[in-house]
């Protein structure tokens, strides 16, 4: 498990998260069903979202030596505002 903590969104729509779902599949990253992990290049993430609460929390679990696990948050961090928009 990383020592990177999980990054939590509130007021996620579901409209929203198939958004978040499409980009990732774009990027080639097999994002399905409401939580999950997957990896792609060396990088792992998990996710877990929460209809009800409208809630995603997204989780960098691995990273290669060469990619910081703060660059990963920084990307997810503009994913999610992106979608958000």
């Amino acid at each position: 498990m990383s020592k990177n903590p999980p990054q939590v969104f509130s007021g996620i729509s579901a409209d929203q998260f198939a958004k978040l779902i499409d980009k990732a599949r774009a990027a080639g990253i097999d994002i399905s069903g409401n939580s999950g992990s997957a990896s792609k290049f060396g990088v792992e993430i998990s996710w877990n979202y929460e209809p009800e609460m409208k809630e995603l929390t997204l989780h960098c679990l691995h990273t290669p030596f060469f990619v910081s696990a703060a660059d990963v948050n920084t990307r997810i961090q503009a994913l999610v505002k992106e979608s958000l928009a």
